[in-house]
């Protein structure tokens, strides 16, 4: 398990050196990268503040009807998992000032989150 505080979290987003709206997380149960640009594609919220919640937390394919990760696990189109619910099968926590540990999705790599991007029509230079 990685132990994170806040600010290493958002250090490694950062050296994503992308747009706020494509830093990208692994789903840990089924793999998928995805980002806040994939999520408000997938009609979770209209903009980046409005998916924030979820991004890091709950499988883009929670919202597109997807399947368990069993099941979508390698098809890089999500599945239905979130870290809300009983099982704990995340690799990274964050842990704020006064111990309290809360889990959540991996950063992606800064090519993982380019290559997202460029699926979605964003280039990078």
């Amino acid at each position: 398990m990685k132990t994170l505080t806040h600010e290493q979290y958002l250090a490694l987003l950062y050296s994503q050196n992308v747009e706020r709206q494509d830093y990208a997380v692994i789903c840990p149960m089924c793999g998928t990268v995805q980002s806040a640009r994939l999520l408000i594609q997938a009609g979770v919220a209209p903009d980046f503040d409005g998916v924030l919640r979820y991004l890091g937390f709950s499988c883009v394919g929670r919202f597109t009807g997807k399947g368990s990760p069993s099941v979508e696990e390698g098809k890089n189109h999500g599945c239905d998992w979130t870290l809300g619910g009983l099982l704990h099968c995340h690799v990274m926590v964050l842990e704020d000032p006064t111990g309290v540990k809360r889990p959540v999705f991996e950063p992606a790599t800064p090519e993982q989150a380019r290559e997202l991007a460029a699926r979605m029509g964003v280039i990078y230079e």
